[in-house]
């Protein structure tokens, strides 16, 4: 059948039992290239076990469409300026009971590998029409399903591939709710005045209020500027983003957005990462039994290649290797750093080649104290958390960042540049707060090589002196609520402020 909207009524607004539709261009475990991935899935699921139905909607890449559970047909959209037929696909999620749309456009998303780039590291050449198609396709599901009969009372957009969903549907006489979160605001999704002629977008969006941003096309500033709601993964990183320093040029409108804009911490998926459970690594432990985790410990050293000792002080780092990370901050403290022939690093990375090339001469150099992975790998990255006694994120910038809060999860305190998420979930390690049963990890002011230098010698310094305030740190750590039933609470407040705001005052009343 052939899609239309307002094609039935819309069903009541019930506040305890909230119609969700999130939108998002990667979602584990159907692709992921990063943090989105994970807090794509874990939300809309979250919320599905508070009693809410949320419904998940995603690009049709091929691995994806393999994964899709229970997969069938469920429409076909007609989309200008577009030749090519256009389904939506409905199945579940392959592991939880979650309802997912695959939009189905093999021109534009049937491409194996990473979503966004070509083999060669280089965006697609097309990506400005991929991702416009993709939100053509997400404001017309946000209407409503009339073959289901299933229309959302909010539309929760992610990133600058779902930016332009909100300003499609602003002229619309009904819409829902939208929310626009921002996972990093370094990916803007600009494009020259060309591409904005060439998409047949409305010509009424070419301006300051609109999609225009320094005489180019911003998906994000449509998430931002069209939407009820706008928020970002952290409180800090909300405050951060309305500086000159952080905001990258879009700091104004953001405090422009005054207080509806907000910042939401991200939580982490406890099913997924908990060391007493995980079937990925060698031995489980809790808090109770943390002395079981050197058992990962020789298992990572053995599998990076690593000579086998309890003795060493293993670091861990997960990430891309770009200027965000501070990846150049490990290398260039690793030749001091290395002096201590107890001290092992296990990296999993990857980047430009010339800097993988790096990483690995460095591993050829040190080959009893270095271990590198280029590519990513879940199981790897559980077993780096499980077997590291420490993990390093001097990220010059962090959103929210996940993988501190998977390392305190799994008893390896982090260490963390003092900024966005990391600021918000890491709690620095002095006398006062190990003795409150506070302290969880390491924090370092400045994205330099000698002070995360410092902070690694702090740490090592606990570990080997003190192993009993090491235990109560790392423990402390495994003892937070970091779940995402917290952040869920929080965004389902951030739903219902933009419902009752765009409801008459009285149906607001009612409600």
């Amino acid at each position: 059948m052939e899609q239309s909207p307002n094609h039935f009524p819309h069903p009541a607004w019930n506040r305890d039992r909230q119609r969700i539709l999130l939108a998002s261009s990667e979602a584990h475990p159907f692709i992921k290239t990063g943090g989105l991935g994970d807090v794509a899935a874990s939300l809309p699921i979250a919320l599905r076990q508070l009693g809410h139905d949320a419904r998940l909607i995603l690009p049709g890449y091929p691995l994806a469409t393999r994964q899709l559970r229970e997969p069938k047909p469920l429409c076909e959209f007609r989309i200008p300026n577009c030749h090519t037929s256009v389904r939506l696909l409905e199945g579940r999620h392959p592991d939880a009971d979650l309802p997912v749309y695959l939009v189905d456009a093999p021109e534009y998303f049937h491409r194996e590998g990473n979503p966004y780039t070509d083999l060669s590291g280089r965006d697609w050449g097309d990506n400005a029409e991929r991702f416009l198609l993709f939100c053509r396709v997400i404001a017309q599901t946000a209407q409503g399903l009339p073959g289901i009969g299933w229309r959302p009372d909010v539309l929760h957009c992610n990133d600058w591939q779902t930016g332009l969903a909100p300003a499609l549907m602003q002229d619309l006489p009904e819409h829902p709710a939208r929310i626009f979160t921002i996972h990093n605001l370094a990916y803007q999704g600009l494009f020259d005045r060309a591409t904005f002629d060439r998409l047949g977008l409305p010509p009424a969006l070419w301006s300051l209020s609109g999609l225009e941003f320094h005489q180019r096309l911003s998906f994000i500033k449509g998430g931002i500027a069209f939407s009820d709601r706008v928020n970002t993964v952290s409180p800090t990183y909300a405050e951060e983003v309305r500086t000159p320093r952080f905001g990258c040029g879009l700091d104004g409108l953001l405090r422009q957005v005054g207080n509806r804009f907000s910042g939401i911490l991200n939580g982490i998926d406890y099913e997924v990462w908990d060391p007493a459970t995980d079937p990925l690594i060698l031995q489980n432990y809790d808090r109770e039994r943390f002395g079981l985790k050197a058992e990962n410990k020789l298992d990572a050293q053995r599998e990076f290649g690593l000579p086998r000792s309890e003795d060493a002080f293993v670091l861990g780092y997960i990430g891309r290797l770009v200027e965000q990370k501070g990846v150049d901050l490990i290398q260039a403290i690793l030749p001091e750093l290395l002096d201590d022939p107890r001290i092992q690093i296990m990296i999993v990375t990857s980047g430009e080649r010339h800097a993988e090339q790096a990483l690995l001469d460095i591993a050829d150099q040190f080959p009893r104290q270095v271990g590198v992975f280029i590519g990513y790998d879940e199981i790897r990255a559980h077993r780096i958390e499980a077997g590291c006694d420490s993990f390093l994120m001097p990220s010059r910038f962090e959103p929210c960042g996940l993988n501190q809060m998977y390392s305190l999860r799994y008893g390896t305190p982090p260490i963390v540049h003092r900024t966005g998420g990391l600021a918000d979930t890491v709690t620095q390690t002095t006398q006062e707060t190990l003795a409150a049963g506070t302290a969880t990890g390491f924090l370092f002011h400045e994205p330099q090589p000698q002070a995360l230098l410092g902070a690694i010698r702090q740490a090592v310094a606990l570990y080997r002196d003190d192993p009993d305030g090491w235990r109560r740190l790392a423990t402390n750590g495994m003892s937070q609520d970091l779940s995402w039933e917290a952040s869920a609470q929080r965004y389902l407040q951030l739903y219902t402020d933009a419902i009752l705001e765009r409801q008459s005052p009285v149906e607001a009343a009612s409600a």
